[in-house]
């Protein structure tokens, strides 16, 4: 008999029957509040009832049109829609299946407009794991160890990480832009980059949010040496921040953003954006796939977009992620193993640490399995896998809200208690 690949853990014990909102029930009928939403994939619930409904539809009438073979309605209904929420100036967009391919676009679109061959990315990031997408993740060695060489060209720039670095945000931000200064004088020289390509909040990295003078810092230098800012908004994107797109509590524009995971409600699809006048210097062919912009997910996709509209998804994010951080806060308070908590909208870390403020991946580890056992589902990231993160979809209500956190606090007592 076939099995899965024994590498494929399951971070939870769960086997799914059904989804419903922000529940998962398993084959036992047990109802489990999801507060990971698949990696932040399921923005509007598990099967809301419209998403279905657009789904259910476009498979009568048409699975699969290859796109620059035939064009196809829900295709060009989701540009037209897209075209409402994206940032100023960002009026060209190409579609593809996954967080990774909507990176490695973007990269290509990069090199190819600007003629220069480096790349900088930011200590933390996770932007995939392709060859050239895990080269440029620092979210952890897990992602890259083992396939050996990699791709050259991509170098490596501080984050304003305060809690690691054990600063205030100022100092932090301060010295990233110096050491970034240093990396152009050292390692990269400006007139051989081609961008910088940055999450507005470390994903796999931590739930470390940047800050609107570090992003003020990178478009200033990015406008002084002709370099592009691509913001990988794949896991901040469509609300999750409680803005629509994680750069917009920055204040910062951006030359590409890569889009993914809540776009389409679960169904496969990631794409880029730039101006027409950028998007344009792409090379003849380098865009294009067998999959990408396929008719279902466009269809889910524009059906996601309508009812973060209607149901208010963005402030719902908004509003339920100040309940949740502050809750997640007073349990940290409380729990001299959690050193900080941290996050912006419905993305919330508690970062787990020993006495002497070392990783502390052990009590995270069983603080995520003994709430699982209590019914929430969680996952964890960081470097060291001692941050927990809370990522509900958004539309978690007030009331689901406080039963994780009355969960949570339970699970991290039982675990952490003398």
């Amino acid at each position: 008999m076939a099995k899965l690949s024994p590498l494929l853990k399951q971070a939870t014990p769960v086997v799914v029957d059904h989804g419903e909102g922000v529940y998962l029930y398993d084959t036992s009928g047990k109802r489990n509040l999801d507060f990971t939403a698949g990696i932040g994939v399921t923005s509007t619930g598990h099967c809301h009832p419209k998403v279905v409904a657009a789904a259910q539809e476009q498979i009568g009438k048409l699975i699969h049109g290859q796109y620059t073979t035939v064009m196809h309605k829900p295709l060009l209904d989701l540009t037209e829609k897209l075209g409402e929420v994206l940032p100023d100036g960002l009026d060209s967009l190409f579609f593809a299946n996954s967080g990774s391919e909507g990176v490695e676009a973007a990269l290509r679109l990069s090199r190819q407009a600007t003629g220069r061959p480096n790349v900088i990315v930011f200590q933390g990031g996770f932007h995939g794991r392709t060859v050239a997408t895990a080269t440029m993740t620092t979210s952890g060695t897990r992602f890259s160890a083992g396939i050996s060489p990699l791709m050259g060209g991509v170098h490596v720039a501080p984050f304003p990480n305060a809690f690691r670095y054990g600063w205030d945000q100022a100092t932090a931000t301060k010295f990233a832009l110096q050491e970034l200064d240093y990396l152009f004088a050292t390692v990269s020289a400006p007139n051989e980059t081609a961008a910088f390509v940055i999450e507005p909040v470390l994903g796999e990295g931590g739930y470390v949010p940047a800050n609107t003078e570090f992003f003020a810092g990178l478009r200033e230098r990015a406008d002084r040496h002709g370099i592009l800012l691509v913001i990988d908004e794949v896991q901040t994107g469509f609300g999750r921040t409680g803005k629509f797109w994680g750069h917009d509590h920055f204040d910062v524009r951006p030359d590409v953003i890569v889009i993914a995971k809540g776009l389409a409600s679960g169904f496969p699809l990631s794409g880029i954006a730039a101006s027409t006048e950028l998007m344009s210097k792409a090379w003849p062919g380098s865009q294009g796939g067998t999959y990408g912009g396929n008719a279902v997910s466009c269809a889910a996709a524009a059906a996601t977009l309508a009812v973060i509209q209607e149901e208010g998804l963005v402030e719902n994010a908004a509003a339920r992620g100040e309940q949740l951080l502050a809750g997640a806060k007073l349990v940290g308070e409380k729990t001299p193993q959690i050193g900080d908590v941290r996050g912006l909208g419905l993305l919330v870390g508690s970062e787990f640490t020993t006495p002497d403020g070392q990783p502390d991946n052990a009590t995270a580890q069983a603080v995520q399995k003994a709430a699982a056992e209590r019914g929430l589902l969680l996952l964890t990231c960081g470097a060291y896998m001692n941050v927990v993160r809370m990522i509900p979809p958004l539309v978690v209500t007030a009331e689901q809200v406080d039963e994780a956190l009355d969960i949570w606090a339970d699970a991290v007592a039982s675990v952490t208690k003398n």
